[in-house]
């Protein structure tokens, strides 16, 4: 297989592109580096694209390493004819190789196995060559052997059916005839288990059938858990009759005195060996394409949680909720530092209200608090309430907002959050990770694993290796388009940072407490195990506020320092503007051409990156993100509805629909059906997780606690 032109053809490239994306990733360096400094190189890949070439790229190395073992393993077996190396060679698949390596695979002793050592082949061979010059009852005579333990006639014919049966599963051309046929007809059904509850939320499965091409991704999953659990028990239910015809086709010949004795065989080789081992193959399979549309999913979901703008510039107070043990209090500035922590009694069963407010009242008053952040626990909505209630009777304007909390308790019991707040128990380190996901998103969220962070579907159900390897990717890809401040980053946000390891991420800790703060880029060359190497794939992506050398507040790689110059120079500048805030309208005073980037001496998309890094130094992504939405009342969701328009914050994205905040307790379902007036395969493709979207309210479950909204006929902001 020529893998360059594989990956060519499969992501609609350049041959030049592929080639040097290759032999980049295979220098070692990274997909962020690569992304962004690279441009002229990749042809301006962006990383998502670069991220799953290099996916796709080890998938077809390790094709490529199992074909040439299963080439020297069928050699060695003095096996391999010229048409089956062919075949071998032609393979683009695993399971194109997995059937053809099947007959010659090491296999346990089998029915089949024994009947070969028992010397019965010919006699296979004779009913499979069905020509028969003698009846099979006297030919099958010849191999009655009691030495070789074959008694009688009927056993020697039943070993050589034996033989033929697994012969028939082995055949890698009958197997893909009957794979087409079940992906064709197919159908997976459900069944509650006997001993499953009536009530569950697998209900719509108690007695369920769908066509195995239309199963959907999130169904397949559902289906799988159900049955993990022991509420339901899968199939998968055939056409046999069809499925034995199309075996017999290519098998039996015209007017064949085999034709019943085959036919035996075959039936015996479909539910014996072919039946359960392709519905094996196809659960496996379906699960697997499920698994990776949940990935992508649960990737865009993580990426644009991730890259929600900050909440700077104002000191926040934090509550995370609860009833017996009390509402967990954190203050912070507006840099994130702690400035006060205590425990209020608002909720049941203690209810002080007035001694609560009274707290927080004081505290707001002693540091200017802004904001009041909330987290979506248990409790909230009682703290929700009162927080509201409260704020009405202040004096200065104070706003709240929820907060997904999912994971604040595993960073707060983790050996991470004791390491940053060995004086706080864990309620209230949980307090401060809420307060600080809303003050800086991305820089609070990478404490804590991918997997916990609650935007996603099924995801404890997955491959974790996979979801790991995924997920720690996007978190990548995000932390470096923002860029990191080297002088205040903890080391959980500088082990994302390209060319950073967890260790030199710990040494750059060290060196800021021993040294004091960074004053420019070149600094870390003097961290301890960051080499040369490392340097150029993270200097780009850490910013220094401080830095006597203007260029290390941006986005332009050290590399690039003198074209940057040049740049200023040739439209009349010098480095103490940039220092000023920037250059606005660079731009149009720079002709963004290969001329001017010829005469720089880099890539026009390196010129291009560079002048807009001059016009807005240190420019945050994010900030093109709409921003939360910030509150003063409270809608309960018995105040809801039908026909009420409201606005909301999209939390979580799924295959069928959206999941919406209205500022109600419970999010409402925007189905997929509901998201707009054209048809979409999934609803990634109209909306994202944190956009600010209008809804109107369809219906209400009380009871349930289910909310179901519509974007459709409402106009979107």
């Amino acid at each position: 297989m020529d893998i360059i032109q594989t990956l060519q053809q499969e992501f609609s490239i350049r041959k030049e592109q592929v080639e040097q994306t290759v032999r980049l990733l295979d220098e070692g360096n990274t997909v962020p580096f690569i992304a962004r400094y690279r441009k002229e190189m990749t042809g301006a890949l962006d990383d998502q694209v670069i991220r799953h070439l290099a996916e796709r790229l080890a998938a077809l190395r390790n094709l490529e390493e199992k074909r040439e073992q299963v080439m020297r393993s069928i050699t060695e077996q003095g096996a391999m004819t010229e048409e089956l190396e062919a075949k071998l060679l032609a393979a683009q698949t695993q399971t194109e190789l997995d059937d053809l390596y099947r007959p010659y695979r090491p296999k346990r002793r089998t029915r089949a196995s024994i009947a070969r050592e028992k010397g019965l082949a010919p006699l296979a061979e004779y009913i499979w060559g069905q020509a028969y010059l003698v009846p099979l009852e006297e030919y099958a005579q010849a191999f009655v052997s009691e030495e070789l333990g074959v008694e009688t006639v009927e056993d020697a014919i039943q070993g050589a059916k034996d033989i033929l049966a697994e012969q028939i599963s082995d055949d890698a051309a009958l197997r893909q005839i009957l794979r087409e046929e079940i992906l064709r007809s197919g159908m997976l059904t459900a069944q509650k288990n006997a001993q499953a509850p009536e009530e569950s939320v697998y209900e719509m499965y108690y007695d369920y059938t769908e066509p195995v091409k239309r199963m959907a991704s999130h169904r397949v999953l559902a289906l799988n858990r159900g049955e993990k659990e022991g509420v339901l028990k899968v199939a998968l239910e055939l056409d046999e009759p069809v499925l034995l015809q199309k075996l017999a086709r290519p098998i039996i010949k015209k007017d064949s005195p085999a034709k019943d004795i085959l036919e035996e065989i075959i039936t015996d080789s479909y539910k014996r060996l072919l039946a359960p081992s392709l519905e094996r193959e196809l659960r496996s399979a379906l699960t697997e394409q499920a698994e990776e549309a949940a990935l992508s999913v649960f990737q865009e979901n993580l990426k644009q949680l991730l890259l929600q703008p900050p909440i700077k510039g104002k000191t926040v107070l934090a509550l995370d909720p609860a009833y017996r043990t009390g509402c967990k209090i954190a203050v912070m500035d507006e840099t994130g530092k702690p400035l006060a922590t205590t425990v209020v009694y608002p909720t049941p069963p203690q209810n002080k209200t007035k001694e609560a407010e009274e707290v927080l009242r004081k505290l707001i008053a002693a540091h200017d608090v802004d904001l009041i952040v909330i987290g979506n626990g248990t409790a909230s909505r009682e703290s929700e309430q009162f927080i509201a209630d409260m704020i009405s009777r202040l004096d200065k304007k104070v706003y709240y907002v929820i907060a997904n909390e999912a994971g604040a308790s595993v960073y707060s019991a983790s050996p991470l959050g004791a390491a940053e707040f060995p004086e706080y128990d864990v309620a209230l380190r949980s307090a401060v990770s809420i307060g600080r996901r809303i003050q800086d998103p991305l820089a609070e969220l990478v404490k804590i694993d991918p997997k916990s962070i609650g935007v996603g579907q099924y995801q404890h159900d997955m491959n974790q290796k996979r979801l790991g390897e995924v997920l720690g990717g996007v978190v990548e890809d995000c932390v470096n388009r923002v860029g990191v401040d080297l002088n205040t980053a903890s080391p959980s946000l500088l082990s994302y940072v390209a060319g950073i390891n967890g260790t030199v991420a710990k040494n750059i800790l060290a060196y800021r407490e021993e040294n004091g703060m960074f004053h420019n880029r070149k600094e870390l060359k003097k961290v301890p195990k960051l080499g040369p190497k490392a340097f150029e794939q993270c200097a780009g992506f850490l910013r220094i506020a401080e830095s006597d050398m203007p260029l290390d507040k941006t986005g332009v790689h050290p590399e690039s320092y003198d074209a940057a110059k040049k740049v200023l120079t040739l439209a009349g500048y010098t480095l103490d503007d940039v220092t000023n805030g920037g250059i606005s309208g660079l731009s149009k005073k720079i002709p963004l051409t290969e001329e001017t980037a010829q005469q720089i001496g880099v890539g026009l998309p390196t010129l291009q990156d560079i002048v807009k890094e001059l016009e807005k130094p240190g420019r945050d992504p994010r900030e093109d993100a709409p921003a939360p939405i910030l509150r003063s009342d409270v809608l309960e969701i018995e105040d809801l509805k039908p026909g009420m328009v409201l606005k909301g914050t999209v939390r979580n994205v799924i295959d069928f629909g959206v999941f919406v905040d209205i500022g109600v307790h419970q999010d409402g379902l925007v189905h997929i059906s509901k998201i707009c007036d054209r048809y979409i395969k999934h609803p990634l493709e109209a909306v994202k997780l944190g956009d600010v979207v209008t809804v109107k309210v369809l219906d209400i479950d009380v009871a349930r606690k289910r909310i179901a909204l519509s974007m459709r006929d409402v106009e979107q902001n």
